[in-house]
């Protein structure tokens, strides 16, 4: 297995999307009254120190991260919260946040730092909606497979701060949002489900895919969506007219770093896609046929080859297992390359945890599912049961990374000699 080499494909991913590198250059212009800086996301405070220390004037803020993501920062002020469902912690800090940015002028300027993770870092209930009806919502959302798009338009709808609600907060005050993606296709809007940007798609379409994904939601929550309440503002709405987003990181550029380090070590690269999505073991199986194709025909790639992907897969909990997507993904994947030789991956989450576990991901080859049977694991019982952490730990094969400070979603690299 080209375990180190999997392992320095993935940290040089991580490394371009660091926000240190990225958040100097996307400087917004500064204004001629007070700056105030807001976050949430995985990577907010990392966000936060690296503004901090590329901003020239004064600034006071207050972002929020996940437990264990913290960073230390002198004049912007960081708060840690649950995820994926949130928690009081995040409650307060989401209304502290709105607090913040209400009554500010047009000569005003609100910095969001918005990275993945958000949707849950800023819970602010819809009215009519308690906080626990909010936190079932999530947990609706999470167990029902539905992609990253789905989940934030229905989150858009039981909210007072998603869908561009923060922005129209702020207003008259210019609003510059800085962007680490986590989303396939990297439309700002949709990550931590666009907080100070207009989500696309109505109250009728998030009512359309909540029956279509059967989601089990509280009846608080049933009532606003069949309403016409709690609506965000369009679009087109003055609120918007002067503000600006970038996007710093992103997949696309990760994969590219890590594209270019495989070459200089003698292998080619065949990105993929920085946008895949769909069931994770799905999207292992077209992964798999793939690599085997490779080995067996040297098609549609030529041996030594490393495949890349980026995206975000989903995970329909059948089970009551452990583990996240990446885990998913891969445990499927060493199901179908069972006895294949020759091939080796690493998936993993580009902010070091895969899920609610303590791994970013792991590895896989040819004798993964054998090693797992010999441990006393039947690999197709474990994937019923969504238990992938268990299967990869007992063999050793966990990939752990603590928290790596930015989030461009999930990083697959299966190298095939």
């Amino acid at each position: 297995m080209h375990r180190d080499l999997l392992e320095a494909l993935f940290r040089k991913a991580v490394a371009q999307a660091q926000p240190a590198l990225a958040v100097s250059r996307h400087l917004p212009a500064p204004p001629r009254g007070r700056t105030i800086v807001i976050g949430a996301g995985k990577a907010s405070a990392q966000m936060a120190r690296a503004f901090e220390e590329a901003w020239t004037g004064e600034i006071t803020g207050l972002v929020v991260t996940r437990y264990g993501y913290g960073e230390s920062c002198e004049r912007i002020e960081i708060v840690e919260a649950a995820h994926p469902v949130p928690d009081e912690a995040g409650l307060r800090a989401a209304a502290r946040i709105k607090e913040m940015v209400s009554g500010l002028t047009e000569d005003d300027l609100v910095v969001a730092l918005i990275s993945g993770g958000g949707s849950s870092l800023l819970p602010a209930p819809a009215p009519g909606l308690s906080f626990e009806d909010e936190q079932a919502v999530n947990r609706a959302l999470l167990a029902s497979g539905a992609p990253i798009g789905v989940m934030n338009l229905i989150r858009n709808q039981f909210s007072t701060i998603k869908g561009g609600r923060l922005a129209a907060h702020a207003a008259p005050a210019r609003v510059a949002t800085l962007v680490v993606s986590d989303v396939p296709g990297d439309d700002p809007a949709l990550i931590a489900s666009g907080p100070t940007l207009p989500l696309a798609g109505g109250r009728e379409q998030a009512r359309r895919l909540a029956r279509l994904y059967r989601l089990d939601l509280p009846e608080a929550a049933e009532r606003l969506l069949a309403s016409e309440e709690n609506l965000p503002p369009e679009p087109s709405d003055p609120v918007f007219a002067r503000n600006s987003v970038a996007t710093i990181a992103s997949a696309a550029l990760s994969l590219e770093a890590a594209a270019e380090l495989a070459r200089e070590h003698g292998i080619e690269a065949a990105i993929i896609s920085d946008a895949i999505e769909g069931e994770a073991r799905d999207v292992a199986q077209v992964h798999a046929a793939m690599a085997r194709e490779i080995v067996l025909r040297n098609r549609p790639f030529t041996k030594p080859v490393v495949l890349l992907s980026g995206g975000e897969t989903t995970v329909t909990l059948r089970g009551k297992g452990r583990g996240g997507r990446n885990g998913e993904f891969l445990l499927a994947l060493a199901i179908v390359l069972d006895g294949v030789e020759n091939v080796s991956a690493l998936a993993g989450d580009t902010d070091g945890i895969d899920g609610s576990e303590d791994n970013a991901g792991a590895f896989v080859d040819g004798s993964s599912a054998r090693r797992m049977r010999e441990a006393g694991i039947d690999p197709q019982a474990a994937l019923a049961n969504n238990d992938a952490y268990s299967a990869f730990a007992a063999i050793g094969d966990l990939f752990v990374t603590g928290p790596t400070g930015t989030n461009v979603n999930d990083f697959r690299a299966i190298i095939i000699d």
